[in-house]
């Protein structure tokens, strides 16, 4: 039976296939497509750009969407300074900008290192703190050593065990294994592994505050509530954005709501379904 996602995801691809462009050596993949204000898709760990399909689709006809994929090489602070030049490359003077996961974390140090760049910044299902996930696994683990067949099966079996208590997910769980299962490249894997690992503290966010966003959902089984809350304190969010179910990709599995809280929080007219107006928004 063919996987919806992965269908439309190919799809996707096939007509809008990866750019590349090198800043210090790093080779970064992204795609640029689209007019107007600019929007800037930071992906997680087991994600490339496009794993935003559906939101570059809904929006391209109104914003300029830019959607990277990470560099085999670098971390958060070079990765920072790669995206000022990726949108100097681009022509681009300000973006709004949203970080999923470990680009949640990239996407808030960028916007305290680089805040002339700043439209909005979401930071979503994410990080306030990389303290500690040195601890956890497969952060734990040599990352330069371990077999590469070890951190994509530890990817594997909690994607496994998420399917299990999610069925209604099973399409995302397939989509999310072919990206760790080798869509993702192994150097680019352990790389993405360890910018976390090795992440520098974030710098305070010196933005108005109706600039900052946040974004999370209330069964992420990968950010805990007290890491949900510490976010919000540390951006001080004009609007946080609270799925009620969507786990840690809900841009993948609510399309339309996510849509929607884009194209609330930058000022478009809204096609999908009503979040509301008050300062904690749920869906």
């Amino acid at each position: 039976m063919t996987n919806p996602l992965i269908a439309a995801r190919n799809a996707f691809a096939e007509n809008h296939p990866e750019q590349r462009a090198t800043f210090g050596g790093r080779e970064w993949g992204y795609v640029d497509t689209g007019s107007g204000p600019a929007l800037l898709l930071i992906p997680g760990t087991l994600g490339r750009g496009d794993i935003f399909w559906q939101q570059i689709a809904a929006l391209s006809d109104r914003l300029r969407v830019i959607a990277v994929t990470y560099p085999a090489t670098g971390g958060i602070e070079e990765w920072s300074g790669d995206l000022a030049a990726l949108l100097d490359h681009l022509g681009v003077e300000t973006a709004s900008v949203l970080g999923s996961s470990l680009g949640g974390y990239l996407a808030q140090y960028f916007a305290a290192a680089h805040p002339d760049r700043i439209d909005r910044v979401f930071a979503a299902n994410t990080l306030h703190s990389a303290n500690g996930i040195d601890q956890r696994m497969p952060y734990a683990l040599d990352l330069d050593t371990a077999p590469i067949d070890d951190l994509r099966a530890g990817f594997g079996d909690g994607l496994q065990a998420w399917a299990k208590t999610h069925p209604q997910q099973a399409d995302l769980v397939d989509l999310l294994l072919q990206e760790v299962g080798g869509r993702i490249p192994e150097a680019e894997l352990r790389t993405r592994l360890k910018a976390l690992k090795t992440a520098p503290e974030l710098p305070d966010l010196d933005l108005p505050q109706d600039q900052l966003f946040t974004v999370e959902a209330d069964d992420d089984p990968l950010i805990p509530p007290a890491m949900r809350a510490a976010v919000r304190a540390r951006v001080a969010p004009s609007a946080a954005y609270r799925f009620a179910w969507g786990g840690h990709f809900p841009y993948v599995v609510r399309p339309a709501e996510y849509t929607a809280m884009l194209e609330q929080a930058m000022d478009l007219p809204v096609t999908g379904p009503d979040w509301g107006t008050a300062g904690e928004r749920v869906l």
